[in-house]
């Protein structure tokens, strides 16, 4: 098959066999065994040029697709034995990349010191950036059908403010209490104004206020940690302030608990290549258990 189409594609037997190392003749042989055994002539054979017959227009529209998904078969199992190496183009939102994967990195360099590493962190959608991009790391539902995604774990986000703010103005026992409070969100994601509550009625929301907004989840962290007010972050962005007691979680009784899911993405149709097989697996091993909820508790 693979001598019939590249007799096609370089127009004659001759170029043909220099490409793929044998002799006109034998090259001859190959396309005479395979017309055999389909009982059609696929080539009408002539002095000067090679032309299709009809029935080798049909063969060579099919075989030539098969030829090239078994070469991507054989590069992709090769390339699955390689070593990860080469430099990865990683993207991340704030949240993930300052807290959990930059601390990461060293270890996954450790483990493969022939990659290199270059980080994009940025709260700005990927939009045209995707092209440039081997691996998103993506914090909530996907819309995009060309993205391939894998789970690494689910987030969760915290009620929480720091001991000072509370001495100050008092804790919260009920979702209503909150009304009496300076709270603190992202005005990037006006959804996170909205909290949710479980009662004995169903969900419940409660609207948020307070005089100071932003729209970075780190600025949020550092205006809890002050004592400007309380806020509800995931808790991959709380967990270690939770531990060392700079945070205190409140409402847990209450709060309605919405697992939110973090996914490594990459763009379908592409070979996963070693490095980034190499990353997606090491971000499944590293944070598949939500290790800073642990740390938390």
């Amino acid at each position: 098959m693979t001598a019939f189409v590249r007799a096609v594609e370089t127009g004659g037997f001759s170029a043909a066999a220099r490409e793929m190392g044998l002799t006109p003749s034998a090259l001859s042989k190959l396309v005479t065994r395979l017309e055999d055994r389909l009982g059609a002539r696929l080539l009408q054979r002539t002095t000067r040029r090679l032309q299709l017959t009809a029935e080798g227009e049909a063969f060579y529209a099919r075989a030539r697709p098969i030829l090239a998904a078994m070469d991507e078969a054989e590069a992709e199992v090769a390339e699955a034995g390689a070593s990860p190496r080469g430099m990865l183009r990683l993207y991340s939102g704030s949240t993930f990349g300052t807290h959990q994967l930059a601390p990461a990195i060293p270890r996954f360099l450790e483990l493969h010191p022939a990659v290199e590493i270059d980080i994009t962190i940025s709260d700005q959608p990927l939009g045209a950036m995707q092209e440039g991009v081997d691996l998103a790391i993506r914090i909530g539902p996907l819309v995009e059908s060309s993205l391939v995604a894998r789970r690494i774990c689910n987030l969760e986000r915290v009620i929480c403010a720091s001991p000072s703010y509370l001495e100050r103005h008092g804790r919260p026992r009920t979702p209503d209490d909150l009304q009496q409070h300076n709270c603190l969100w992202i005005t990037s994601l006006p959804a996170l104004r909205r909290w949710p509550f479980d009662t004995d009625d169903g969900i419940r929301v409660v609207h948020v206020d307070g005089n100071v907004v932003t729209n970075n989840a780190e600025t949020v962290l550092q205006l809890a940690l002050a004592g400007v007010g309380i806020t509800r972050l995931s808790d991959v962005v709380v967990a270690e302030s939770i531990r060392q007691g700079t945070l205190v979680p409140i409402l847990a009784d209450w709060h309605h608990v919405e697992p939110v899911p973090l996914f490594a993405t990459y763009p379908s149709g592409r070979n996963l290549s070693p490095k980034v097989r190499a990353m997606v697996d090491f971000l499944v091993a590293e944070f598949g258990s939500a290790p800073w909820r642990q740390a938390r508790a």
